[in-house]
């Protein structure tokens, strides 16, 4: 039987039409090795032995040290209120864009909304797993939809439907420029958003961030100043395309912008260096940004499975947690 990550290449996941089932194999992957909680404010540290009394949970009875005192004691731990997780989806036009083929049947039509939302269901059903509330809020200029704080056992097909019933608001067009020209799909205005999440949480929570992070980084600086100072922590994954990260566009081509910003001839091999470098200085501003915040930040292909790659990311949070702890 493949492992986990073997079902998760790009073209078995445009094939498989559940996101229930594309997110439970990425959680399966996910949950390998993981010894604790990726989440900051959840505390499952031993405190001190307590002498055990009739009606005590059992389960947490330290046999070693009856066996070296023939005396029954309960291991206890300090635990802290766990945070709240708040997955934000980006729906914004440009998220709808994919460099593969543009049938949406086809392998390779992935678009960077679909891995978003794996993502956000991943994220999601880990968190259910440990047991803490969850909410799901899928975002482009605004909230387009916010569902409920929840724990609860049939949360996850409510958050998933939610997923599946908002697409970044474009037409057909998802492949390399020279297609149709699409539907006015809506920008992203994070300190707009971030100014209508934030007021609707009324305790800490750690918030997850899904978008292709597609505005000006003053913008950007903004936003997260506003969630850091409110005491919120945040991981930022970036989901881009491969085409977004590597331009490699040859031919003389009309592009168009997914966000209203209109068509224009281009020749992709002479501004390819301009565009990567400029890719680069805002990844760069990015992760300044998040660093400077303590958030955490990574930028995921969306062409790429899943598993791995935020496997390790949520490991490296949870080594670098243990050594500040």
């Amino acid at each position: 039987m493949p492992a986990a990550t073997d079902y998760l290449s790009p073209q078995t996941l445009s094939a498989v039409g559940s996101l229930e089932l594309r997110a439970r194999m990425i959680v399966e992957g996910l949950l390998t090795g993981m010894h604790r909680s990726p989440y900051q404010g959840i505390s499952v540290e031993f405190a001190q032995h307590r002498q055990y009394t009739p009606g005590d949970d059992t389960r947490y009875l330290d046999w070693k040290v009856f066996g070296r005192t023939d005396k029954l004691y309960l291991k206890q731990y300090q635990k802290e209120t766990n945070l709240d997780l708040v997955v934000l989806v980006d729906a914004s036009g440009s998220m709808a864009y994919s460099s593969g083929n543009a049938d949406p049947a086809a392998p390779g039509s992935w678009r960077k909304y679909d891995h978003a939302a794996s993502i956000g269901a991943a994220m999601a059903y880990l968190s259910l797993r440990q047991q803490d509330r969850v909410g799901m809020t899928v975002f482009s200029d605004r909230l387009i939809q916010v569902s409920r704080m929840s724990n609860a056992h049939d949360h996850w097909r409510s958050l998933v439907d939610l997923l599946t019933t908002h697409d970044p608001r474009t037409s057909e067009q998802h492949g390399a420029p020279g297609g149709a020209k699409p539907a006015d799909g809506f920008a992203t205005d994070f300190v707009h958003v971030f100014d209508q999440v934030l007021a609707k949480l009324s305790r800490r929570s750690l918030i997850v961030l899904i978008s292709d992070l597609f505005d000006a980084t003053d913008a950007l600086d903004t936003a997260f100043a506003r969630v850091h100072h409110r005491r919120h922590d945040m991981l930022v994954l970036q989901t881009l395309d491969p085409a977004e990260l590597d331009f490699p566009f040859r031919d003389p081509s009309d592009f168009i912008g997914l966000e209203s910003e209109g068509k224009i001839g281009l020749d992709p091999h002479a501004i390819r260096r301009a565009y990567l470098d400029a890719l680069h200085a805002h990844l760069a501003r990015v992760e300044e940004a998040t660093r400077r915040f303590h958030f955490d930040h990574m930028v995921l292909n969306s062409h790429e499975s899943l598993g791995v790659p935020l496997s390790q990311f949520l490991a490296r949070r949870s080594a670098s947690m243990s050594k500040g702890a």
